[in-house]
């Protein structure tokens, strides 16, 4: 039986493509020898040794279900680093860039100022943007740049102050345009503009802290990075919405906006070096509004405030 296994020794291990010689066991009278010829080991092999080796082969609907779960785990680890004042809706909309090393290190750097120096807004309040409306109810975006810097005045909101803090220049010829747009604005006697984004105006700044007293202090260390993802998203995933620009600054941020998809309105900044350049008399609030009906979208009330 020189170049045979009895089918007993078959299963035994042996190294592979390596003949062996095996003696078959005694075997009582009758009882008949079952071998398996081998050829380098390979030539026969059990059904079940068969289907492990054979590869195996997926649908393409399970290798979407596939990269959808493995997405959905990527997006749950990225979440562990999200901050705890992130609005719910816009934190499962932009878990992806939390677990990115810009972030990461972005998030240190604040952390490690405000162990040396005064960082507005407060920490409760840098995010303030995301908890006014879910993510799919913005209608209008206003980009600003950079929080104010003195003490009490940022609150997670651009060109918005904490009450009583009287309005900013820039804040007060905004309702001067206001005043001059709708007949019935008339000026609230404070600066806070949560009640504009209650209803859907996105009031965000390029740069979401700064250190007191300092301007642009916190600028280059991510929070561009992190404000451009948050406007991608809005560009790519939402409808009809109206971004107002103003100035150069926010409209470089918004360059990329679809304007097939969305509506633009550029003008001068509204701060006193810059407001007689354009944004009086620029109409963007009444223009807004006629945007969103004509999307089908409820216009904004300017006076709520």
């Amino acid at each position: 039986m020189i170049g045979q296994k009895t089918l007993y020794s078959f299963f035994s291990p042996s190294p592979a493509g390596k003949r062996r010689t095996h003696s078959p066991e005694p075997a009582d009278q009758g009882t008949r020898v079952v071998t398996i010829a081998e050829d380098n080991g390979d030539a026969l092999a059990s059904p079940a040794k068969q289907a492990r080796a054979a590869p195996f082969a997926l649908s393409p609907e399970q290798l979407v279900r596939i990269q959808k779960n493995k997405a959905a785990a990527l997006r749950r680890l990225a979440a562990r680093h999200a901050p705890a004042e992130f609005g719910e809706s816009w934190k499962q909309q932009l878990s992806d860039e939390f677990g990115k090393p810009y972030f990461i290190k972005l998030m240190e750097f604040v952390t490690e100022e405000r162990k040396h120096y005064t960082v507005y807004p407060p920490p409760q309040q840098v995010f303030t943007w995301t908890q006014m409306c879910d993510i799919r109810d913005v209608k209008v975006v206003i980009l600003g740049q950079d929080p104010y810097h003195g003490p009490n005045q940022a609150h997670g909101l651009c060109f918005s102050v904490q009450r009583p803090v009287p309005p900013p220049p820039s804040l007060e010829n905004i309702y001067k345009e206001l005043s001059s747009d709708l007949d019935d604005f008339v000026h609230p006697g404070h600066g806070d503009l949560s009640g504009w984004a209650k209803q859907g105006v996105l009031l965000l700044n390029a740069v979401l802290t700064v250190r007191a007293h300092h301007t642009n202090s916190h600028k280059e260390r991510g929070w561009e990075q992190f404000t451009d993802a948050v406007v991608s998203w809005l560009n790519q995933n939402l409808n009809g919405l109206v971004f107002l620009l103003w100035g150069s600054y926010a409209q470089k941020k918004g360059s990329a906006i679809d304007r097939k998809r969305h509506h633009v309105l550029q003008t001068a900044h509204p701060s006193p070096l810059s407001v007689y350049r354009g944004f009086f008399g620029c109409r963007h609030f009444s223009k807004a509004n006629e945007l969103l009906q004509k999307s089908g979208k409820k216009p904004i009330n300017w006076k709520e405030l």
